[in-house]
């Protein structure tokens, strides 16, 4: 016999999307019960930076205008701009932020973040991008270790750095200075007694902090997650969705939804099938590994779909690239790494196999991951190549391999990096062509020295500047390639997450085929179209309206206006 549950909102979904409709639906007086497939609750934003873009936000957006936000989305978004939408959110975000400061756990701390493309009309060098506050786990008591951990690449030994990089310049100079090394053994030692006592580090940041916050919200309302409980058909009485049929230990399970079920499963970039026809690159037979959970394999726009959901893959680019690499954890396995912050250093450029380079390096990761699939466009293999000299990747890194005094050994016994004592011998290496790499860097050097990059513009603008090295002068950006041994790292193509998704009302409700809502149908986060028309405009743009739409959809819900 089929068990029964009831709610007045059932959230099929974990992350910032869901968890925000949740927490804003309950605090409006609405029983809510959230399901989540996975083992572990928090989805992509467990794994995420935890930035929000929320312009004219209290936080850091004063000097920011609604009408500047709109030129800006249009500059953006083009032929794809929803006004109702675009305007709809540009409304309700600083309201989404104000109530879930004031209401919940949720905090959030500014960024000096710029727009990604600052120089476009309505575009500003800081302000729009808020980040959650780091947060304490351990307050989560037994849920914690249902909390998903964050993506293991971009921790150092389990353990989460600070937005403002501090931790990092410490561990960085441990060696250096007496006090940073006084900062790093406390550190570590503050650390292994967390992990000896709840089995992980518990001070988290970015978007670890972000889910565990919303969680935190959750359970304060006594709404209950339930994790390994996959939603699997929708139910519905005379043309309105009524629940829906999950598994829950094992064992079926109906769940009555009296208001409404929310479709927030985190989109379909682990879907093979859908991906392979979506990305151009898998459609030309190459490669695609993405460090979106596994769990998002488009589970909540099937089930739309299943009652006439209108979906769609329209988007010029369907999902936010994030080129990574493929780093060995053993037996034939690879973990990606999201190449997030070392592509922006002066010394290191990117090159095709040709020995070409693409492409402005310190352009965000959507930007540059669409230009390396257009540069492989009619290749079967979408790759480059990060190239760095030895002075440059012993002071900042590359990729997963760590600056000094980290050893460089272990990454190149097992491959993840290569290197040359020559531009020559690095290419071999590489599968390279080795005269056009030599042409490209010495003609790449002859400007570099002076700071000047004429051929891409890296360090032209803000945020191209922001993740540099301001100390790198005249350009925080730009240095030569040009003391051996050289170094290369491959990067593959990845996303963080989908832009396509099902069709939506500004409040949320699921749209059929004739454009009319599906009663007591809700999308979310990113099973709902992103108002960003397959565009990447700043820092936090999946999260940011995310949650606006999470608390948007909520109040829907509850019936407030």
């Amino acid at each position: 016999m089929t068990a029964k549950m009831e709610c007045d909102v059932l959230v099929i979904g974990s992350g910032a999307g869901g968890l925000s409709t949740a927490v804003t639906a309950a605090k409006h007086g609405l029983k809510v019960i959230v399901v989540e497939k996975a083992p572990v609750f928090g989805g992509t934003t467990a794994f995420s930076g935890g930035v929000l873009w929320i312009p004219c936000n209290a936080h850091g957006g004063a000097k920011d205008t609604r009408e500047a936000a709109i030129t800006y989305m249009k500059a953006e978004t083009g032929n794809f701009y929803q006004a109702d939408a675009v305007e709809a959110f540009l409304d309700a975000g600083p309201k989404m932020l104000k109530f879930f400061e004031a209401e919940t756990a949720v905090k959030f701390i500014p960024t000096l973040y710029p727009d990604y493309h600052p120089d476009q009309p309505g575009g500003v060098e800081i302000g729009r991008s808020v980040l959650a506050a780091p947060f304490d786990t351990s307050v989560l008591g037994k849920d914690l270790k249902r909390l998903r951990p964050p993506l293991a690449t971009i921790t150092f030994m389990g353990m989460m750095f600070n937005s403002s990089n501090a931790d990092i310049k410490h561990f960085f100079n441990a060696t250096k200075s007496l006090k940073s090394f006084t900062y790093v053994t406390r550190r570590l030692l503050a650390h292994f007694l967390e992990v000896a006592r709840y089995g992980r580090g518990t001070k988290v940041t970015s978007g670890n902090a972000l889910a565990a916050r919303l969680a935190k919200s959750c359970f304060d309302l006594g709404i209950p997650i339930h994790t390994d409980t996959p939603a699997e058909e929708l139910l519905s009485d005379a043309g309105r969705i009524t629940g829906a049929r999950v598994r829950m230990d094992d064992q079926p399970v109906t769940i009555t939804a009296r208001k409404g079920v929310v479709l927030a499963a985190g989109g379909f970039a682990q879907d093979l099938e859908r991906i392979r026809r979506a990305y151009p690159h898998l459609a030309r037979g190459g490669e695609h590994f993405s460090p979106v959970p596994d769990a998002n394999t488009g589970d909540g726009i099937t089930l739309g779909q299943s009652v006439g959901g209108k979906f769609d893959t329209h988007f010029a680019a369907t999902s936010a690239w994030m080129p990574v690499s493929k780093v060995p954890t053993g037996g034939g396995k690879y973990t990606p790494f999201p190449h997030l912050l070392d592509r922006y250093k002066p010394g290191i450029i990117a090159v095709l196999a040709n020995g070409r380079r693409f492409t402005n390096e310190s352009e965000s990761y959507h930007d540059v991951g669409a230009a390396l699939i257009a540069a492989c466009d009619g290749q079967t293999e979408t790759a480059c190549w990060l190239i760095a000299d030895r002075p440059t990747i012993r002071k900042y890194g590359l990729g997963f391999a760590k600056p000094a005094p980290v050893p460089l050994g272990t990454y190149l016994r097992n491959g993840y990096l290569k290197s040359g004592k020559t531009l020559a011998d690095l290419a071999r290496a590489c599968g390279i062509d080795a005269a056009r790499l030599e042409a490209t860097i010495a003609a790449y050097n002859k400007d570099a020295v002076n700071g000047q990059d004429p051929a891409f513009h890296k360090g032209s603008t803000a945020f191209n500047r922001y993740l540099a090295d301001p100390e790198h002068k005249p350009n925080p950006c730009v240095g030569p390639v040009a003391e051996g041994p050289f170094y290369a790292v491959k990067v593959v193509m990845g996303d963080l997450g989908t832009f396509d998704g099902l069709e939506t009302t500004v409040e949320g409700q699921v749209l059929d085929a004739q454009n009319q809502p599906i009663a007591g149908l809700y999308a979310v986060g990113n099973d709902r179209a992103s108002i960003m028309g397959g565009n990447y405009p700043g820092a936090g743009i999946t999260l940011g309206p995310a949650m606006t739409f999470g608390y948007i959809t909520g109040r829907h819900l509850a019936g407030v206006k």
